[in-house]
């Protein structure tokens, strides 16, 4: 009798079938429970997971594959329980083998009920993913190791940007460099920390769009905190592309203005050097050629003097003196050659500057034109200087001439003095300690760069042949650096020129009173007169006498010098002045402007010829014209 042929999988039945699959499976635990957890099978999985046989674990409550920790608390009931009502239970944790070793499970948990929906038990797969937990966590930790030193930086602000630029995270140094939380930066496009300026001008989308297109956009630039306030920014964007698709930018910022305003200081101080070093390598030679064209002149002249004793004919004492004339023009061009290389002997004395300012008003004035408004905007308080009173009103008139012709449709030309204590090398090469600052402002054409940069050197002049001789500013900057002081200018083209003089004050002198006259026995006289010859030499016969004097030539000027000054002690008026004004009328307007100066009146008509069109005239002091010096002196004295 023959043994019958073996069975085939197909020749089982499906239940054999379904029995034989799930125990040969050895990657999975598979396991039935009964309707109160206890286990009923036991497949070739779970006796690899969890180290027991068969006949080991079968019968035993699945809870013994949990950690005290979860039956104390109850999760094994909880699992069935879940599963009973809902039909599936799904988790992970830590189970315990048979050996008392732990490892990480995902856990299936199925109810299954017969035909009827009766619970006859539970299904429960679970499978050993530990060394998937583990790479989890590790990797886990890498995150947060990497987003804890992402947020401990504070020097640097390092945050995310969507594909369109809308702010994705935030680092603490994001927060402190540029002033919001996170709550306030995340959802914000990034634009908003640029200037107005440059969103303007499309920067903030270039530069997303260069990173896109290269990997990576670098760049320094003005940007701009919560509060409004800018910082210089060097900043770095780098695309980020997952599988080749762009799913943001990392950008990083540093604010590095401390750099950005030291590397600019050093530029300026290196550029002041060299400036200075260029100055006095031209004031040096200039200072040579200037002692040695002054030797040939001296030649020359003292030749003509010899030859004038000697010519008696009219045409050669024509010849003469036009030689003379000459001569005279070289050495005016020697004395300002030698003024601009600082060898000019000067005569200094103590002087509170805006004293000499006001003493000379009138000339600046004078210096000007009828389209140019003029004005002093003079310290209430002001230090006193060691200067050459002179040189320095030569100075300012200099300042004041230039700045007249470059306000040929007219304009605004202030001086202005105030106290400063410069820090070390702040203005030039200046020591630091206490200055006193005059400025010459208009509001003329202004200068180029370039122009402005060879401003003070010696014969360059941007003005028409014939019209300058380019000495002027740099006499001027001469004045003021043999004066202990130094000369800066801010200007330019069609926003106006502002030279700016300091001089050293006198150490530990307290401010003076600007309108304190260092002689304060000298009485001020406003002298108004439209006659400028009249009026030259009626100064002059005033200052003769001991007093100081500032000149109006018509009757609206007076009144601007009165509403401007308390030092005017007297106002000394013509009478007849046919600009729209009489000085009768200027008096009567005085007294409200400056009820305690005194007024005389000056006039050709007598008296009592004026008395019968004014009838108001004996409240004012009268003089005749023409008047004598001692009538003068005993009217003003009166």
């Amino acid at each position: 009798m023959t043994s019958p042929p073996p069975q085939t999988l197909r020749d089982l039945a499906e239940s054999e079938r379904i029995r034989l699959l799930v125990e040969g499976v050895t990657d999975y635990a598979i396991y039935m429970l009964d309707p109160d957890g206890y286990v009923s099978s036991w497949n070739l999985g779970a006796q690899r997971f969890k180290g027991y046989l068969p006949h080991q674990i079968i019968s035993q409550h699945f809870s013994v594959f949990y950690t005290d920790d979860d039956r104390a608390s109850g999760l094994p009931a909880r699992a069935l329980t879940i599963a009973r009502e809902t039909g599936r239970f799904e988790s992970e944790g830590w189970r315990v083998r048979r050996d008392g070793t732990r490892f990480w499970t995902s856990v299936v948990i199925d109810a299954i009920r017969n035909d009827q929906g009766v619970l006859i038990g539970y299904g429960k797969i679970t499978r050993d993913i530990t060394d998937r937990k583990a790479a989890q966590d590790a990797l886990r930790k890498s995150e947060d190791q990497f987003r804890r030193l992402v947020q401990g930086v504070t020097d640097y602000a390092i945050y995310m940007l969507s594909p369109e630029g809308v702010v994705t995270n935030w680092n603490q140094g994001a927060e402190r460099i540029k002033g919001y939380s996170s709550t306030e930066a995340i959802g914000m496009h990034f634009s908003c920390f640029y200037t107005e300026s440059d969103r303007e001008d499309g920067v903030p989308t270039r530069s997303l769009a260069l990173a896109a297109r290269e990997g990576r956009y670098e760049q320094e630039g003005w940007r701009v905190r919560k509060d409004g306030t800018r910082f210089w920014a060097h900043v770095v964007v780098d695309a980020i592309h997952e599988q080749g698709e762009l799913v943001g930018f990392a950008k990083v910022t540093r604010d590095v203005t401390e750099r950005k305003l030291a590397a600019e200081a050093l530029e300026r101080a290196n550029t002041a050097l060299f400036q200075a070093q260029k100055m006095e390598a031209i004031g040096q030679l200039t200072g040579g050629v200037a002692h040695d064209f002054n030797n040939l002149l001296s030649v020359v002249s003292n030749s003509l003097e010899v030859l004038a004793t000697r010519l008696h004919e009219h045409a050669d004492v024509r010849i003469l003196d036009a030689m003379r004339r000459a001569v005279d023009r070289g050495a005016t061009l020697t004395q300002q050659l030698l003024s601009f290389a600082r060898q000019q002997p000067l005569k200094v004395d103590t002087h509170n500057l805006n004293t000499v300012i006001r003493g000379f008003e009138s000339v600046l004035q004078r210096a000007g034109n009828s389209s140019v408004r003029f004005d002093l905007n003079l310290a209430p308080q002001l230090r006193l200087v060691q200067v050459d009173a002179a040189r320095f009103e030569a100075a300012l008139l200099n300042l004041v001439v230039n700045s007249r012709d470059a306000m040929p449709e007219g304009g605004e030309l202030i001086i202005s003095t105030v106290d400063v204590d410069l820090a070390e090398h702040a203005v030039g090469r200046l020591p630091a300690g206490p200055y006193v600052k005059v400025s010459v402002r208009d509001t003329g054409s202004g200068m180029p760069p370039d122009v402005a940069a060879r401003a003070f050197e010696p014969f360059f002049t941007t003005k028409a042949v014939g019209k300058g001789t380019g000495l002027g500013l740099s006499q001027v900057y001469g004045f003021f650096v043999q004066s202990g002081g130094d000369i800066a200018l801010d200007t330019s083209p069609d926003h106006g020129t502002t030279v700016t003089a300091y001089l050293p004050a006198i150490a530990g002198d307290a401010p003076a009173d600007a309108d304190a006259s260092p002689d304060t026995t000298v009485e001020t006289v406003l002298l108004v007169d439209d006659e400028p010859d009249v009026m030259d030499a009626a100064a002059e016969l005033l200052r003769s006498i001991g007093y100081a004097v500032i000149t109006a030539s018509n009757g609206p000027d007076a009144l601007e010098l009165l509403r401007r000054r308390n030092d005017i002690d007297i106002l000394f008026t013509d009478v007849v002045m046919p600009q729209g004004m009489s000085g009768i009328e200027l008096a009567r307007l005085s007294l409200g402007i400056a009820p305690g100066v005194k007024v005389v009146l000056a006039s050709g008509y007598p008296l009592p010829a004026l008395k019968t069109d004014f009838d108001d005239l004996d409240q004012f002091a009268f003089i005749n014209k023409p008047y004598r010096l001692a009538d003068l002196a005993r009217k003003l004295r009166a």
